[in-house]
């Protein structure tokens, strides 16, 4: 019935479908395994993509060739560059989306790839011979054999979903857990843990009073994720509204703790530090009176909304009170109450840097099964995975992504080197090269790398190319471009900047702060004819590589000097216990991880400057 597969994925949501469309649009046959065809790419939490750092990560998905930002694109009501006033390493792109639109176009795309096959039923169990994976078994029994497999099972491994003191069986609201393959991986060795997230309740927007809120509009001029012509940015938006809690909405919620499943110590995993449920934050900011609530509409036609910041586990009759004393909520009809959901995870320090399991040869995992929360994470992880499990299948070189090249390679050299006990989240303050690593620049900085791997295609290749010089021609053009000192000064008097005193170059002051090359094409009408010859993202990346080539370069700098210790290089078999000037807890961290570079090394939590020290005599000697 089934023939042997290059790669399975099993698991349809944001890890799962990248994984699968990486290694399909690299070659592989490749199986989406799913429980269910109807929820192939479901938002389970906030219908949006993107936010601080997580904009990037969606950005340089694009970059490398995969469809996150295609498909967010598609489907977006409302479009949001994030940090506008803070420097551009900060800028981060938001979408709200339509979720049912958001689900259909990922699936078109999944089946418009024509190397993905779909099966829908629960996998129980992997196929494993002399250490590596050889397929799947599912829960009618049936054997699918693969050269490789990507775990991608978000919150449904052993999953238990609760609301006040009920609780019960389930991977996500109205769909069963997935059982059988937790206790096989703990069998072969696997660590695994618990962690815990939770969702909001979803209300009727025909029953709220929208003038008793504050309105949230979408960009003026929205843009959108995608560096491909394939996608357009909107021309019409549907805004968000926002609403606040206060003390009389706390004290009902108290009233409910006694019966909350995380205060009486009926869910043992951790949830997210920075998305706390509302029971949480009245206990941890206590000196808080209120709170705010974005109230999210769930699409363009459906009277569907997403209480964002109402996350809850309480008995659903405290949460309907509750929201009933919020403005704009006092005759609030619920389409659902939020609940809190437990699943297994299994700590990432047991994966190499491709995201491949060191017990099980060619078994990789990505999204939350690696104790990570967040669709764009989870995407993140799905589209390395995917491409290093089409290259162990076909036995080539890995692809792998620096700390310094990408916010995914962030991520993952976090997840392998530190691991995480709670679940792991994104943020600029994560990466120590955010001036590098900007949402303008990710398709300069990973779209070569992708195309010579064989993802990215020739067509996005060129763009970046054509990207590339136009930014070079600007920068030539406004280095060159000799201005009088009167034009000068009346495009820098509109601007409220100090005048200058000879005439100059737009070079010399495009470094300002307050000067743009808009405001360039505004005041001196004689540069518009060359500048307009190049598109608004084009003239912005210019922009910022003009005014910030001091900490570009200061930052690369650094970039190189680490990339030292990442070019020497540790062999696989080292036997790091037997090396005694190593502290203790340094033996057993390099022990269990592995690293494969002194670089690498010197990131594990616990290993200290003095045993790079003595890693570094070692190799010497």
């Amino acid at each position: 019935m089934f023939q042997e597969y290059d790669v399975i994925v099993v698991g349809a949501g944001h890890a799962g479908n990248e994984a699968a469309a990486a290694a399909a649009n690299l070659g592989s046959k490749v199986l989406l395994v799913t429980m269910n065809m109807q929820t192939i790419g479901q938002m389970s939490c906030n219908p949006a993509m993107g936010g601080i750092a997580k904009g990037q990560i969606v950005r340089e998905i694009d970059a490398m060739g995969g469809y996150s930002g295609i498909v967010s694109d598609k489907s977006m009501i409302q479009f949001r560059m994030l940090n506008m006033s803070k420097g551009p390493a900060m800028w981060s792109p938001r979408t709200q989306n339509d979720r049912m639109r958001f689900a259909e176009e990922w699936r078109i795309a999944l089946e418009q790839t024509p190397n993905v096959d779909f099966w829908q039923e629960m996998v129980r169990e992997l196929l494993i011979k002399d250490g590596k994976v050889i397929g799947i078994k599912t829960q009618m029994g049936i054997e699918i054999k693969a050269k490789a497999v990507v775990l991608t099972n978000g919150t449904f491994l052993n999953g238990i979903i609760h609301i006040g003191e009920k609780q019960f069986g389930g991977g996500r609201a109205g769909e069963k857990a997935a059982t059988g393959i937790t206790e096989q991986l703990i069998a072969l060795g696997f660590e695994s843990g618990r962690m815990k997230t939770g969702t909001p309740p979803r209300v009727d927007s025909r029953s709220l009073d929208y003038s008793k809120m504050e309105e949230q509009f979408g960009d003026q001029n929205p843009r959108k994720f995608s560096y491909s012509n394939s996608t357009a940015p909107l021309t019409t938006q549907r805004s968000c509204h926002i609403s606040y809690t206060d003390k009389i909405v706390h004290d009902i919620l108290r009233t409910g703790f006694e019966q909350s499943p995380m205060f009486s110590g009926r869910i043992q995993g951790l949830g997210p530090r920075y998305c706390p449920s509302i029971e949480d934050k009245i206990e941890r900011f206590a000196d808080k009176d209120r709170h705010q609530l974005f109230v999210e509409p769930e699409g363009w036609n459906t009277a569907e909304v997403y209480v964002n910041g109402f996350s809850t586990s309480l008995p659903e009759q405290v949460q309907y009170n509750a929201l009933k004393m919020v403005p704009g909520f006092e005759n609030v009809k619920m389409f659902r109450p939020g609940y809190a959901i437990e699943y297994d995870y299994f700590p990432p320090t047991q994966l190499n840097l491709t995201l491949e399991t060191k017990p099980v040869k060619n078994l990789f995992f990505a999204g939350q099964i690696n104790g990570t929360t967040g669709y764009e994470e989870a995407a993140a992880q799905g589209l390395m995975a995917g491409i290093n499990a089409h290259m162990a299948v076909k036995e080539e070189g890995p692809v792998i992504l620096k700390r310094s090249q990408a916010y995914i390679g962030v991520l993952i050299d976090d997840l392998i080197n530190k691991g995480t006990e709670e679940p792991y989240r994104m943020f600029t303050s994560r990466a120590e090269y955010r001036i590098l690593l900007r949402q303008d620049n990710a398709d300069l900085r990973l779209t070569e790398l992708s195309y010579k791997s064989g993802l990215a295609t020739e067509e996005r290749y060129n763009r970046m190319l054509d990207k590339q010089e136009g930014i070079k021609q600007i920068k030539k053009y406004l280095a060159k471009t000799k201005v009088s000192m009167d034009n000068l000064n009346i495009l820098l008097n509109s601007l409220g900047s100090s005048p200058v005193t000879q005439s100059n170059t737009l070079q010399s002051v495009i470094g300002r702060p307050n000067v743009s090359i808009e405001s360039i094409i505004n005041h001196i009408p004689e540069t518009a004819a060359y500048l307009n010859n190049f598109d608004e993202e084009i003239r912005e990346a210019a922009e910022i590589a003009i005014k910030y080539e001091g900490y570009i370069e200061k930052e690369q700098e650094m970039v190189d000097k680490i990339t030292r210790l990442e070019n020497i290089k540790i062999h696989p078999n080292v036997d790091f216990r037997s090396i005694q000037s190593l502290s203790s807890e340094a033996r057993d961290k390099l022990t269990k991880i592995r690293p494969l570079s002194i670089g690498q090394a010197s990131r594990i939590s616990g290993v200290s400057p003095s045993d790079i020290s003595v890693l570094l005599v070692h190799l010497g000697r």
